[in-house]
C-alpha cells in the first residue's frame, strides 16, 4: 500500500515548520556572533584581529544563507498564503505592520534570488580548477553570501509575521465565512407565500 500523498494543508504546515527552523537557528547564528563580536572588538567597536574577524563574519553569512535555503525554494508561497490570510481576516485582528512586514519579506526575497542567479553565473564562469576550497571559488561564494546578509536580516527580522498570520487566521474564521455564519445564524425572516430566492 503506497504512501498517501500530504494535502496542500500538511504541505504548508511543513514548511512553516522549515521557517520557524530557520528563525530558530538564525537567532541562534546572530547570538554567537553578537558574543564573538564583543569578546573581539575594542571599546571603539573596531576589530582587535581584521582577519580573524572578517573570517567569522563570512562563517556568519554563510550559516545564515545555508539554513535560509532551505526555506528559499517555497519561501514565494508562505508569502502568496500570507497575502491571502491576510486579505480574508476581519480588519479588527489586523497588524498594522503585516503587509509592510510581507512587502519587505518579498522585496528581500527577489534580491536573494537575484544574488543566487548571479553566484551561479559567477560559478559557471569559474576555471574547471577553481572547486569548494579554492580561493577562487570560496571567495566567490563568500562575496555572494556578504552580499546577502542585510536581505537575510530581513528574513530574521520580519519571517515571524507569517507564522503570526498563520495563527491568526488558523484560530478565527476568515471575514466571508464570519458573514456567512452570522447570516445563518440570524436569518432574515421569509415574506409570507415568498418562495426561497435562488442563488447566483
Amino acid at each position: 500500500m503506497s504512501p498517501t500523498a500530504p494535502t496542500p494543508d500538511e504541505i504548508h504546515r511543513q514548511r512553516l515548520h522549515q521557517l520557524a527552523v530557520f528563525l530558530r537557528e538564525s537567532e541562534q547564528i546572530l547570538a554567537d556572533w553578537d558574543a564573538y563580536s564583543e569578546e573581539h572588538t575594542d571599546l571603539d567597536g573596531w576589530p582587535l584581529d581584521d582577519v580573524a574577524y572578517g573570517r567569522r563574519a563570512a562563517q556568519r553569512d554563510a550559516d545564515t544563507w545555508r539554513s535560509f535555503n532551505r526555506v528559499r525554494s517555497f519561501a514565494k508561497d508562505l508569502l502568496a498564503t500570507a497575502e491571502v490570510q491576510v486579505q480574508q481576516l476581519n480588519a479588527a485582528h489586523l497588524q498594522s505592520r503585516w503587509p509592510w512586514q510581507l512587502a519587505t519579506l518579498d522585496s528581500a526575497l527577489k534580491q536573494l534570488d537575484a544574488l543566487q542567479q548571479e553566484w551561479l553565473d559567477t560559478r559557471d564562469a569559474l576555471p574547471p580548477t577553481a572547486r569548494p576550497g579554492t580561493p577562487a571559488y570560496d571567495d566567490a561564494l563568500a562575496e555572494r553570501n556578504a552580499e546577502a546578509w542585510s536581505y537575510l536580516d530581513a528574513w530574521v527580522s520580519h519571517g515571524k509575521a507569517i507564522l503570526e498570520i498563520q495563527a491568526t487566521a488558523h484560530d478565527l474564521p476568515p471575514r466571508a465565512a464570519a458573514l456567512a455564519t452570522a447570516v445563518q445564524a440570524h436569518p432574515r425572516p421569509a415574506a409570507p407565500g415568498a418562495a426561497p430566492a435562488a442563488r447566483r
